[in-house]
């Protein structure tokens, strides 16, 4: 992942250091067009938009997996199901993707377009 080294205090894994890097790189203001809520949000989401309101985005893949320590499938298909319901679009990124082209999957993300292995 080429968009720097996690700086000290940050809670979330690399793979979603790097988005948030590279959301702010394409001009999205945290706290103004999104948040960053890790895993620990109540509902699973990492990234949650304000702008646009219908969007939301979590990391998945292997070492994202690995990282948290969970089954990130299951999760994500149930926490994708219920955000459909209120109206909301959860994309996934593979962590690998992001290590690959981040700019290039982070914009598609932000075009509603899902690349990931729980795409639909």
């Amino acid at each position: 992942m080429t968009t720097g080294s996690v700086p000290r205090g940050w809670t979330g894994t690399k793979a979603e250091w790097v988005l948030y890097n590279t959301l702010e790189s394409l001009g999205k203001i945290p706290g103004q067009d999104f948040i960053y809520e890790g895993r620990n949000a109540n509902d699973g989401v990492a990234f949650r938009f304000y702008n646009p309101r219908d969007l939301a985005i979590n990391v998945a893949g292997l070492m994202q997996s690995y990282a948290s320590g969970r089954d990130e499938i299951g999760v994500g298909v149930m926490t994708k199901q219920q955000l459909i319901g209120g109206g909301v679009h959860l994309i996934f990124i593979d962590d690998v993707d992001l290590e690959q082209d981040a700019t290039y999957y982070v914009q598609e993300a932000l075009r509603y377009r899902d690349h990931s292995h729980m795409g639909d």
